[in-house]
């Protein structure tokens, strides 16, 4: 029992890393609602395993300056709440990019993100950017994306964070998927935003630029970009 307890909560720790991540123990413990010494020896554990590795953010604890310790989780921790359908999903669009070419792959990838946004348009209906940009994390994060967005200070953005990616190693291979994914966030949200880094090209998370300042709708139309609040 107390195996299948430990495996449990040692999973629940590498999905709070994969979500949350670069995080520390304590704010695991804190969430958790453990002693940062238990949170540590998962930790540990996941570290042992190559799931999780130490991330310099730049932190310190305050004590001596010693730079606190931040996790993300790896590759391998990111395959292992993937689940086992990625080989299947690469080689369906390994055959399809043979047959159709890469513009087969790219409508594919359009076409799949189109009813994605067709979901979530009934719920990203707020009146402002950021407010829609939080309602997008929410619904990214009940479909499995451990979806957050953080403010970006001094500036007029926010960044929609993304944890975990169902389909990270296919899009490793196949980009187009995580391109379709950006134009969706950009007409849901109403803003022209910009993929600063993801879980496909090695990154701890897919991170997503997103401005919310509004913008006069003849200078988004002179950028092909939608204005605030224009569909």
């Amino acid at each position: 029992m107390s195996e299948d307890v430990d495996r449990r909560t040692r999973q629940r720790v590498l999905e709070l890393v994969a979500g949350a991540g670069p995080v520390s123990a304590a704010d695991l413990a804190a969430t958790l609602g453990l002693t940062p010494a238990a949170v540590r020896r998962h930790l540990a554990c996941l570290e042992g395993d190559e799931m999780v590795a130490v991330h310099d953010a730049g932190h310190t604890t305050g004590l001596r300056g010693r730079p606190a310790r931040r996790y993300v989780a790896t590759t391998a921790g990111q395959g292992e709440l993937t689940g086992t359908y990625a080989d299947l999903a690469t080689q369906a669009l390994r055959y399809l990019r043979d047959v159709g070419g890469e513009a087969a792959v790219e409508t594919f990838a359009r076409d799949r993100l189109a009813d994605v946004a067709d979901r979530y348009a009934a719920r990203v209906d707020a009146a402002d950017v950021e407010g829609r940009a939080r309602q997008l994390a929410a619904a990214l994060a009940d479909d499995g994306y451990a979806a957050s967005v953080r403010p970006v200070l001094g500036t007029a953005t926010v960044q929609l964070c993304q944890g975990h990616c169902p389909v990270q190693h296919v899009a490793a291979e196949f980009p187009q998927l995580c391109e379709a994914e950006a134009e969706v966030f950009s007409r849901l949200l109403g803003s022209h935003v910009q993929r600063l880094s993801t879980l496909a090209g090695g990154a701890h998370a897919c991170t997503t630029n997103v401005p919310v300042a509004i913008v006069p709708a003849s200078e988004a139309r002179s950028r092909g970009a939608p204005s605030a609040g224009e569909p």
